[in-house]
């Protein structure tokens, strides 16, 4: 820090629901901070703590060191931290330790998980005026090549600025819908990507910012394009050898991988409420194309909730699953803590993969759908909270305390939400009845 002239640094966490909070330190705290914490009110975080029992410890993780490369005038930088009690117990709280207590698991039964997000958002002109409809920063289309400027401009100074800080991006492109971009982060074991997701977000929004546009992860704007995603491929390694690579399946996927998709199969509709925690995360699962709302798994076939990726056979390292529901806005640690949950459920009860979907799950009826054993996935916040409150899993997952917060939290978000009066009926029936 004295050799790159740090003045400040910033301590991140997040609430339940995602929000990033921060709070800065000046260098000469920094060792302090280290030996005890810094102490901050619980009950003004979203999902923390009563009022009565506040007093909580925010403990900066040293691994997590980058300098912020949008700071220029003065050199900043950030680290994660993990929230403790006053008596230096664990906080239950913390996204961060449910999924440090999901990966414990995984690792007690000897495997490491690692995640690969391909990450969309929109870009818009200018600031959002709430209740007006936003205009795309440009007009392209899925992995167009053009002379756009501004948006590709933008891919390549956010990756650039990525890099900066330590974050491998595999790839970018232009997304299907105008306005809409994609980045892909390189594979890293889970927690790493969360921290990484949550910087992403910040990058992005930063970036925007200082170009007098706005980014926006919100699942889905616009009613005709697509929404945003952040499909999530996952893979288990015990030691070197990944455990989802068998070279004599027809899939290349081993017995564990099988029964890992079959664990998120079975579990996907409790986990849902996590995953696309919005509102407005139903209306891009309702939407059609590429966004999953059905329950079942294929390879080439990118209606399935759970895709298997082609790859080389004799790659073994890229054998992997994709998950394709988890959207953009959802927070990275609750989310990969009960994916990573219910592919294990599915192992540790040796679950049976159902025959693969081949064909546009979209396009059959809801009879085919049935007789083939596939199930819709909830359609909206109000049946996924149904699903979730019924879970063993995802009340074991994440603790009583962030369990019993989420889902306050989402039914009083889906009651406001229903006593709402939009735009679609005041067009289609204020002028007829």
């Amino acid at each position: 820090m004295e050799e790159r002239d740090v003045r400040f640094v910033r301590l991140w966490f997040t609430d339940v629901l995602g929000f990033l909070k921060s709070v800065a330190i000046t260098p000469a705290e920094l060792e302090g901070s280290f030996a005890e914490g810094i102490g901050f009110d619980g009950s003004a975080i979203e999902g923390y703590a009563r009022i009565q029992e506040s007093d909580m410890v925010a403990h900066p993780d040293p691994t997590t060191f980058q300098l912020l490369p949008w700071r220029t005038q003065s050199s900043t930088a950030r680290m994660f931290c993990d929230i403790t009690l006053p008596d230096g117990s664990p906080s239950f709280a913390d996204p961060r330790f449910v999924l440090k207590r999901a990966l414990k698991k995984a690792g007690d039964m000897g495997f490491t998980f690692y995640t690969h997000p391909e990450i969309e958002f929109f870009l818009f002109r200018g600031e959002l005026v709430p209740g007006q409809r936003p205009i795309p920063l440009d007009t392209g289309g899925y992995f167009d090549h053009t002379t756009l400027g501004d948006g590709t401009d933008f891919r390549r100074d956010a990756i650039q600025m990525l890099e900066q800080m330590g974050i491998s991006v595999e790839f970018s492109h232009h997304e299907g819908a105008p306005g809409q971009h994609e980045i892909d982060l390189r594979y890293a074991d889970a927690l790493t990507m969360a921290d990484n997701i949550m910087t992403f977000r910040v990058v992005i929004k930063e970036l925007a910012a200082a170009q007098g546009i706005t980014a926006s992860f919100m699942p889905k704007p616009f009613t005709e394009w697509p929404g945003s995603g952040m499909h999530t491929h996952m893979s288990l390694f015990e030691g070197d050898n990944n455990a989802f690579y068998d070279a004599a399946d027809e899939y290349r996927l081993s017995r564990i991988g099988k029964q890992f998709v079959a664990g998120l199969l079975h579990h996907s509709a409790e986990i849902t409420a996590v995953t696309n925690q919005w509102v407005n995360s139903y209306k891009r699962l309702g939407g059609g194309g590429e966004a999953p709302a059905y329950v079942c798994w294929g390879r080439n076939n990118r209606s399935a909730l759970v895709r298997i990726p082609m790859f080389r056979a004799d790659k073994s390292s890229s054998a992997r699953i994709e998950m394709r529901s988890i959207d953009s806005s959802s927070n990275p640690y609750l989310s990969y803590a009960l994916m990573l949950a219910a592919g294990l459920s599915g192992i540790e009860h040796e679950m049976e993969l159902p025959e693969e979907a081949a064909d546009d799950v979209w396009a059959l009826s809801e009879r085919e759908r049935s007789l083939m054993g596939i199930r819709q996935l909830p359609r909206n916040l109000d049946e996924a909270i149904r699903e979730m409150e019924n879970s063993e899993l995802v009340a074991e997952t994440l603790g009583e305390h962030v369990f019993d917060y989420f889902l306050r939290n989402k039914r009083a978000e889906f009651e406001e939400y229903r006593r709402q009066v939009t735009v679609h009926e005041l067009t289609t029936l204020l002028p007829r009845v």
